[in-house]
């Protein structure tokens, strides 16, 4: 192990099997950009309260923040100098004097649906039993197949896989982005395409926080800052923030960029999956937070201040 004295960089990240993966990629991008060692950026294993409340839905407790709350305080105190989040996890408002400094580029943003007993959704059994703590992918599912009875399934990608595997669902479904950085590429029993289940705003995409005051992290990321994925996450974002998104509004979102364009779909549904507005833009990807947060205007208008409500 290198001696402290040589470490560059204190990186934070959760402890989980893809988390890890995640971040060791972060820090081998850097040490190649940067020519030395990657023992000299040391990865700090952070536990947040995500990780240890494991028995509830994470919207009953306060939403999908509590995946980064404990590192952000860690970001915030100087204890680390950069946090490697899957973007997905990330909550639209930051807390004072931290921000999204750098993307690594994006891994396949599709949801992989994983069964023991059927090929696809549409040859699950009637009245079968789908494993997710998603209210996105729970309204998407019952958006498809109104007869699927929705478990509450919780754990990182190896946990669910076993979970299912012991029969707590029949079927669940996962971001392959996940399963590919842990190998597993091949756990998928179908690829849903984008057009047909939307992903999450974030999802395939490793995103880096800083303190904003922390130049010198800054221009260290600025060299492995994909910038098509950047542009792409601006939108994304812009769109959840408009639509004060979190754990409890079954929201997708995603924007793909192509020779200076942006196209960007956005969706929300209601958790029971019986009604759903879309909204799509296109433009110059220098326009993407406008677009972003165009489209998630429009929802807001369309659906109505009760959309939401149970």
């Amino acid at each position: 192990m290198a001696q402290s004295t040589s470490i560059i960089l204190r990186l934070g990240t959760r402890g989980s099997p893809l988390a890890l993966a995640q971040a060791h990629m972060v820090r081998g991008a850097l040490a190649a950009a940067h020519g030395f060692e990657p023992e000299r950026i040391e990865i700090e294993v952070i536990r947040t309260s995500g990780d240890r409340i494991q028995d509830r839905p994470l919207a009953e407790v306060g939403g999908k923040g509590l995946f980064t709350k404990e590192i952000e305080e860690a970001l915030a105190a100087g204890a680390i100098d950069l946090a490697v989040h899957s973007s997905k996890d990330m909550p639209t408002v930051l807390p004072p004097g931290l921000m999204l400094s750098a993307f690594m580029e994006r891994e396949d943003p599709r949801d992989a649906f994983i069964s023991r007993k059927a090929k696809s959704i549409a040859e699950l059994p009637r009245g079968a039993t789908v494993g997710t703590a998603s209210l996105r992918r729970q309204a998407m599912m019952k958006r498809q197949r109104p007869d699927l009875v929705i478990v509450p399934l919780r754990g990182n990608v190896e946990t669910r896989l076993r979970k299912l595997d012991e029969g707590v669902a029949d079927a669940t479904l996962l971001a392959l982005a996940g399963l590919k950085r842990l190998g597993l590429a091949n756990a998928a029993t179908a690829v849903l395409d984008v057009e047909e289940f939307l992903p999450a705003v974030g999802q395939g995409a490793i995103g880096i926080e800083t303190r904003e005051n922390n130049s010198r992290t800054r221009e260290l990321l600025s060299k492995i800052n994909h910038a098509d994925t950047f542009s792409a996450l601006v939108a994304e974002r812009a769109f959840l923030a408009v639509l004060d998104g979190s754990c409890r509004t079954p929201i997708g979102g995603h924007a793909t960029i192509s020779g200076g364009r942006l196209s960007f779909r956005g969706m929300i549904i209601k958790p029971d999956g019986s009604e759903a507005f879309e909204a799509a833009r296109e433009g110059d990807v220098r326009d993407a937070e406008r677009l972003g947060a165009d489209a998630g205007g429009e929802l807001k208008r369309r659906a109505g201040p009760d959309f939401f409500r149970v």
